[in-house]
């Protein structure tokens, strides 16, 4: 097994060789990395390319995931990629099908797992430590996450936000007997009380 600083080093070598053997051209294809990720986006060579590809890697003692590893035609099937699901989706309002990003279900899981860790009911600091905490967490995400199609996961992943901090700020209130809809409304979380609404970027 080789350490990951030499693994890196190969995969430098690999996305050097493919250029200086003409094979995005052969297989018309690019290749997208980042670190020891990637995705070769062939048309019409896919099989070739990943062939080559497994042959190269054995030269250099790399190991492809298999896990991980497979062909899928970009327009009727998905794939995940650095957190995002590339590959048709369909429109709410048409039941059209298109070609473009989310945020992908691991992705989407991770942040609300991380938004109910945060604000857990043992989490006793103030409010606004909390927050900022919380609104670091949300800038983060959406500074990410800001590519391809997330409207509609953004206005999902703010009332699941809202939920979480109504619910929070609902214990620390022990005299609010209601679910605390009207003290914690959905304007005074991303209002008065300063939690940070997902907004797609224009």
């Amino acid at each position: 097994m080789i350490s990951p600083l030499l693994a890196n080093l190969y995969m430098n070598r690999f996305l050097k060789f493919w250029p200086m053997q003409g094979k995005g051209d052969q297989f018309r294809a690019e290749i997208v990395a980042y670190a020891d990720d990637f995705v070769i986006l062939s048309r019409g060579y896919a099989a070739q390319a990943r062939a080559w590809t497994q042959t190269v890697m054995d030269r250099i003692e790399l190991t492809l995931n298999e896990q991980k590893t497979s062909i899928r035609d970009g327009r009727t099937e998905q794939f995940d990629f650095l957190g995002y699901t590339f590959g048709p989706l369909y429109s709410w309002r048409t039941g059209r099908r298109y070609i473009a990003a989310s945020p992908s279900k691991k992705s989407l899981k991770r942040f609300r797992t991380s938004v109910h860790l945060l604000l857990r009911p043992q989490e006793t600091g103030p409010w606004e430590q909390v927050r900022t905490r919380l609104n670091a967490m949300l800038r983060g995400w959406q500074n990410y996450f800001s590519y391809g199609s997330v409207a509609r996961t953004y206005s999902s992943l703010n009332r699941y936000v809202y939920d979480r901090v109504r619910h929070f700020l609902r214990r620390r209130h022990t005299t609010t007997h209601s679910r605390g809809t009207r003290q914690f409304s959905l304007e005074s979380v991303f209002g008065r009380l300063g939690v940070h609404p997902l907004r797609p970027v224009r």
